[in-house]
């Protein structure tokens, strides 16, 4: 299923897009899309059953925002360096282990949300990601098989990042990336059982029309499966929660001087398949 949140920032309300590409409402079953929904494998049924009735009510889409698909958020993890075109084009040696950081959940926006650059900033830059959406609690799990088992559904994630801030300002990589608007996420949340291989998915990102990421999941070092195994032996992951699983090659920092970092009035576009597409413009704060 394709579950949404639709309306102003504040007051989304859930939505489903059927397999016609009609948008319809959720509200008359459920309250919100968020960890509750992908933990309650009865009410996910009864929204499933509902989806293929045709019975759910229209909404129109023309002039409605799209929010992210994810509601109530308890903890965003990022994963640093986890694709190996990635890693080669900044000069970086493929890690041993995961590399993690922490997003806040406040810095999540829709989709086509306006994107705000920091004051000060000289080198923001794209992340075109995998998102993993948590859909059972997972502490000390065994195996990558079991980190899947784990999953309640995939996101499509910009993780924007202020790399002056990340690298250069000492401290955590935290600093580049939580300044607000940092992290949209959507259009949509596709369900895992729609998903059954995310290691084989096309994950491209455009800057004004030009296409500057072309990769694939395929190319991650550390695979969904094994990244949620790995993160559930250093903190307890719940229902709602999102990993953010790296980015493959072709950001700004990659490039030879001078890099081409997002200035105000820059159009970003998003795309995974399955996971639909994401447009945003971007500002000064």
């Amino acid at each position: 299923m394709k579950l949404l949140r639709v309306g102003p920032v504040g007051s989304e309300r859930p939505a489903l897009l059927d397999r016609d590409g009609i948008l319809r409402d959720l509200s008359g079953l459920i309250t919100d899309v968020d960890g509750g929904l992908l933990a309650d494998d009865s009410v996910l049924t009864r929204v499933r059953d509902a989806a293929e009735s045709g019975e759910l009510p229209v909404l129109d889409a023309e002039g409605l925002r799209i929010g992210a698909p994810v509601g109530r958020i308890g903890k965003i993890v990022g994963i640093g360096l986890n694709y190996f075109g990635h890693a080669a084009e900044i000069g970086a040696e493929p890690p041993a282990e995961p590399i993690l950081f922490l997003k806040a959940a406040d810095t999540v926006v829709g989709p086509d949300d306006t994107v705000l650059i920091p004051r000060g900033s000289v080198k923001t830059d794209w992340e075109a990601e995998l998102g993993v959406v948590i859909g059972s609690t997972a502490r000390y799990l065994d195996s990558a098989v079991q980190g899947l088992a784990h999953v309640g559904g995939y996101v499509l994630v910009n993780d924007v990042s202020e790399r002056e801030f990340q690298i250069e300002r000492g401290g955590t990589w935290d600093k580049g990336k939580n300044c607000e608007t940092f992290t949209p996420i959507g259009p949509w949340l596709l369900t895992a059982d729609e998903v059954p291989n995310p290691q084989v998915l096309d994950v491209k990102l455009w800057v004004n029309g030009e296409l500057q990421q072309d990769g694939n999941t395929s190319d991650q070092i550390f695979p969904v499966g094994e990244v949620v195994r790995y993160l559930s032996h250093f903190m307890t992951l719940y229902p709602g929660d999102v990993i953010v699983t790296g980015t493959p090659a072709g950001v700004a920092m990659g490039r030879p001087e001078p890099k081409p970092y997002l200035r105000a009035g820059d159009v970003v576009e998003v795309e995974i398949e399955g996971l639909g597409r994401q447009r945003q413009e971007f500002k000064g704060a």
